[in-house]
């Protein structure tokens, strides 16, 4: 049986957390030896995200670092046997990367999950690209995160195999209210753009007077998104499944500055939801304008209010899009597709390396004749 090590450092659950939740189990059940390593710093997410890769069955360690950039997590990662490593975000990636190198790790594989402000500085995306350079294979969630990481960090435009995230399809959602409801789910962090969505919801609300919202997250903005909310907009604090917020919408906000996937996306459409998300990362993969939901220009608060307002008017075409997005999210999103693609990224590694090595090999006894 292929062993394959998985490491990402975790201190919440969130996108990459719950790709990994499904991914792993499903790739032992398809026989591949999948283990979990959690580089932590005592968060109580890790804790909580051990505890539920355990629950599936998993086998998983979890390893505290005493700082950001640990020698002593490099050498335990670097006595650690595998037939693939596959790591997971930045500080995986700087520590498992090196440590799997020098194991003589067959095959290793790197996994970029999102948008990153370190990106920005040249001297961060260049050690970015050079621990990169320690894997076989590259796999970026979205078209647009990798088409971002080639514009941003300087990526060949052809480094990334796309594996999107997949979702498993719950039972029929209930059809979506006629009522002018909308929804918005993720941590209240600037990327996210709430903030905008507030505006934008304010200038919709003018024109369409029982437009509510409600938004699911914590996170630092709290108290200053409260402050600034009009009325019609309630705050949930973090909810977990996210699934009933959803379900009592029409229309699923999404107004991200960044997005590498954008889960909410499509757990929206597994639901059965229109969604309008901003046009970043792999929103746009998720929703397809004019078929699934809408599109807009992000930080655009008047082109997403004229798109609120131009769904909640129309509860057909809101009822027509949720069907659409249910059977495109089943369809093409699901849980199965995104273990094919990685499977396929596994086997094509694993086959080259080990015909790369056939010459070597066969010199070797070559020489040792004559």
């Amino acid at each position: 049986m292929t062993r394959v090590l998985h490491i990402q450092k975790v201190s919440g659950i969130s996108g990459s957390e719950a790709h990994l939740l499904s991914l792993l189990p499903l790739l032992r059940e398809r026989g591949w030896d999948a283990e979990m390593i959690v580089l932590h710093q005592g968060e109580q997410g890790a804790r909580d995200f051990v505890a539920a890769m355990r629950g599936r069955d998993v086998p998983t360690e979890a390893m505290r670092m005493r700082a950001d950039v640990d020698p002593s997590v490099f050498a335990r990662l670097a006595r650690r046997r595998a037939d693939v490593v596959h790591t997971h975000l930045v500080h995986a990636d700087v520590h498992g990367l090196p440590a799997a190198a020098l194991a003589r790790v067959p095959a290793r594989v790197s996994t970029k999950h999102g948008f990153n402000d370190f990106r920005s500085s040249r001297a961060l995306a260049l050690a970015d690209r050079t621990v990169a350079r320690l894997a076989h294979a590259q796999i970026a969630i979205s078209a647009g995160l990798a088409g971002y990481l080639s514009d941003t960090e300087g990526f060949g435009a052809d480094a990334f195999t796309v594996v999107h995230y997949g979702i498993e399809a719950g039972p029929e959602p209930p059809p979506p209210p006629r009522e002018p409801r909308l929804a918005a789910v993720g941590r209240l962090i600037p990327i996210k753009g709430f903030d905008m969505l507030l505006r934008a919801f304010a200038s919709a609300r003018a024109e369409v007077p029982g437009l509510t919202l409600e938004i699911a997250g914590s996170g630092p903005l709290d108290a200053e998104l409260r402050a600034a909310a009009p009325g019609g907009v309630t705050f949930l604090g973090h909810v977990a499944p996210a699934a009933p917020v959803l379900e009592r919408a029409a229309v699923v906000v999404v107004p991200s500055r960044g997005e590498g996937f954008g889960m909410v996306a499509l757990e929206a459409a597994e639901r059965g939801r229109a969604a309008i998300v901003s046009d970043v990362g792999g929103l746009p993969e998720i929703v397809a304008d004019g078929v699934t939901g809408a599109v807009v220009p992000p930080d655009d608060e008047e082109a997403l209010a004229a798109a609120i307002v131009a769904l909640v008017r129309d509860p057909d075409r809101v009822a027509s899009y949720g069907a659409a997005a249910r059977a495109r999210a089943v369809g093409q999103f699901s849980a199965a597709a995104a273990v094919d693609g990685v499977e396929s990224v596994y086997r094509r590694v694993l086959q080259s390396r080990s015909t790369a090595a056939a010459p070597s090999s066969t010199s070797k006894k070559s020489n040792g004749t004559r």
